[in-house]
């Protein structure tokens, strides 16, 4: 089955509703950073802060994510993204209501936090679904399920594209509270229909009886590393971005500009469903890891806006690429009863390499301008070459050995909902 054919197979099981509500669920998280970050140092009047606030939101996600999919994995998604939805926009409302009281900083960090802690992963979750709902497909699930996660990883890098698209024009019509209240709105009302959705009835194992020590296994440990560095960059190149928009008088702007690192990553995302079965998924990630250090390197000649959004355009292209390997690794070596909690590790680690790249870069730029700032994205990345290379035996012998007595990746997985779940 051709890419083209295997998308457009994809999208009539899935239906078109449930792809536009998947999409548009996953935006509050990527607008709630940027929001965040440009909420609280405009209030503060420091980009440490901000960037603290920021880390806070997206340590609490990181935190609170592997929990919320182990529980997902147990009883189904439907009633744990229902009460993250509902509580994650209560607390961003509350957020926005802290900062304008001139609330302590303990206060305004402390609600961010919970905020983060309560917002659902919703890519994490909804790749999660395409098993059950490519369960029909018969001997061709095993491509269309590879494909969905090419899509996944352009889906998210479109969301991290449009959502700080949203803040940027949000605090240019409005203000930075504004903004963050649309991600509120957002999250109730996307978030509670990706509940919604038959789809979160798709139990897929959930409700098996989930063995210990089947999740972190070395191979994990190895891909959460690289997602953690990918989440560095993401931190660290928005800290720098929006450094550089501000003295350059368009603060605003900073959104839009960092969204051209999505859209660059989500066009390449779409692509990797053409790259060739034959090449295996290590080298894909070496490959994406390579690309990532030589297209970063130019952040620290950056020293306008146009330089920088060429600049950041060409590194999007190794994002999602990067990202797409490292998530479709995962789900063929654990074990089937544990996806979800494993993709929600994976989403915890770059939520933790965003708090540490936007944190680092923010504590830098104060004291050394933006160009610091760039510094902790390029080293991030060259530490993420280091580890891919030095791994790629581990990596191909996870994928050649499965978890004992779990189904060959290449055959269709009926252990989960054994009818496709139409929009």
């Amino acid at each position: 089955m051709s890419p083209l054919a295997s998308y457009r197979r994809l999208f009539q099981l899935a239906g078109p509703r449930y792809v536009l509500v998947a999409f548009l669920a996953r935006l509050p998280l990527a607008m709630s950073q940027l929001g965040t970050l440009l909420l609280v140092a405009g209030a503060t009047g420091s980009y440490g802060t901000g960037g603290l606030a920021a880390g806070a939101l997206a340590v609490a996600n990181a935190v609170g994510a592997p929990f919320a999919g182990a529980l997902a994995d147990r009883i189904g998604q439907r009633h744990v993204v229902l009460a993250q939805a509902l509580s994650g926009a209560v607390a961003l409302t509350a957020l926005v209501a802290l900062v304008h009281a001139e609330a302590p900083d303990a206060a305004v960090l402390g609600v961010a936090a919970l905020a983060g802690l309560t917002m659902p992963q919703v890519g994490p979750l909804a790749r999660v679904r395409w098993r059950p709902i490519t369960a029909g497909a018969g001997p061709d699930q095993r491509r269309l399920v590879d494909v969905a996660y090419s899509y996944e990883g352009a889906a998210d890098e479109a969301s991290f594209a449009l959502g700080p698209a949203l803040v940027g024009l949000g605090v240019v019509a409005i203000s930075p509270g504004g903004a963050l209240l649309l991600a509120a709105g957002l999250l109730a009302v996307f978030g509670t229909a990706f509940g919604l959705h038959r789809t979160a009835r798709s139990r897929g194992t959930a409700g098996a009886v989930v063995e210990p020590g089947r999740l972190l296994t070395p191979t994990l440990v190895v891909l959460a590393l690289a997602q953690l560095l990918i989440g560095s960059l993401f931190g660290a190149t928005q800290t720098g971005t929006t450094v550089l928009a501000t003295e350059a008088g368009q603060p605003g702007v900073a959104g839009l500009v960092h969204a051209v690192l999505g859209v660059g990553s989500a066009v390449a995302g779409i692509a990797t469903a053409f790259v060739p079965d034959r090449v295996p998924l290590e080298r894909r990630i070496l490959v994406a890891a390579t690309a990532l250090v030589a297209l970063s390197l130019p952040l620290l000649a950056v020293d306008a806006l146009p330089t920088l959004v060429v600049v950041v355009a060409l590194l999007g292209c190794a994002v999602a690429p990067f990202m797409i390997g490292v998530f479709t690794l995962a789900e063929r070596v654990v074990a089937p009863t544990r996806v979800a909690t494993a993709m929600t590790v994976l989403a915890s680690a770059t939520g933790l390499g965003y708090a540490a790249g936007s944190g680092t870069a923010g504590r830098l730029a104060d004291q050394h301008g933006y160009t610091a700032a760039f510094a902790v994205t390029v080293t991030a990345m060259a530490l993420a070459l280091v580890l891919v290379a030095t791994s790629q035996r581990r990596l191909a012998a996870a994928v050649a050995t499965r978890p004992s007595g779990e189904p060959d990746p290449a055959e269709p997985d009926r252990s989960a909902d054994d009818v496709h779940v139409p929009a």
